[in-house]
């Protein structure tokens, strides 16, 4: 079954004492792009959380956020405690800035205390390691959310695709349906405009075939119809494989518009050109839908 690469999810718990929230929510990308905002206490678990969150998502921009929110007790108690660590880490940063812009103003202690998570509740000053178990669970609990609410928009994408597909493959059929008479009513029309121009003569019929067989050569789609039909083979089922199709559907849709481009070129018929336009306009949809297949 193909995923969307679009949903949202949500999940909280009590950690050490105080509530933890993670929200995560994924629309559209080429690949996969991973956006964290933690709590500072949080910082050093960047690359672990970004690492899990990579296991389970191959394509989409993710946005994962991760909250502390106090109990009313901690709120209650008021006390505070220094992180040291990130107080260092944001002066390190404001020493490098200032070496690379050659800035003269002093690294002040009011700049220091102005950044967020440098003086933090009590409670909430404990090793991330720690936390890291719980977090942990909290962070699966929160990707299963999204993963359902992808799963559940991709079914909706997959009976779209489907429906289209069929269209396109009807169109096709009436195309290769169409492709013989074409040829026919070409010998016809040709025959019939000699004798209109030449009257009374007798006509060259081994000339006349001639000229029919290098047309039909020319115009000969065969060979676009049967890679056009093992393309929508490959598309069906690669949306009921599902795990990465998105890329691979992609590319056979572009391989789909070269074939129609070929036939709609090598035919001159009116019909076959109706039936073009409709495959055409189509994969345009197509496209544009695929574009959220994870």
């Amino acid at each position: 079954m193909i995923r969307s690469m679009t949903g949202y999810g949500r999940a909280e718990a009590i950690l050490s004492g105080r509530k933890f929230v993670v929200e995560m929510k994924s629309v559209n990308h080429r690949y996969l792009e991973i956006s964290l905002r933690l709590p500072g206490v949080l910082l050093s678990l960047d690359t672990e959380i970004k690492k899990r969150i990579g296991e389970q998502f191959s394509r989409g921009r993710i946005e994962a956020t991760v909250r502390v929110e106090s109990d009313g007790i901690t709120e209650n108690n008021g006390r505070l405690t220094l992180n040291l660590p990130l107080a260092r880490n944001y002066h390190a940063l404001l020493c490098q800035l200032k070496e690379e812009l050659r800035l003269e103003e002093e690294i002040s202690l009011a700049m220091l205390t102005g950044f967020r998570d440098v003086f933090v509740p009590t409670e909430s000053f404990q090793d991330p390691t720690v936390l890291w178990e719980g977090l942990a669970k909290l962070l699966d609990e929160a990707m299963r959310t999204l993963a359902e609410m992808r799963a559940r928009e991709g079914e909706s994408l997959q009976r779209d695709l489907t429906q289209r597909l069929s269209l396109i493959a009807c169109f096709l059929e009436a195309i290769a349906g169409r492709s013989p008479q074409v040829v026919c009513e070409y010998q016809r029309r040709l025959g019939d405009r000699i004798r209109e121009l030449t009257g009374d003569l007798v006509i060259d019929e081994s000339r006349l075939l001639q000229e029919v067989a290098i047309m039909a050569e020319k115009s000969d789609i065969t060979e676009e119809i049967v890679r056009f039909r093992s393309h929508i083979e490959q598309f069906t089922d690669l949306l009921t494989v599902g795990d990465g199709a998105g890329r691979k559907i992609d590319f056979l849709i572009q391989e789909m518009g070269r074939e129609v481009n070929t036939i709609g070129a090598k035919s001159g018929d009116a019909e076959i050109s109706r039936n073009v336009i409709e495959i055409k306009s189509e994969l345009a949809k197509l496209r544009e839908q695929v574009q959220n297949i994870e």
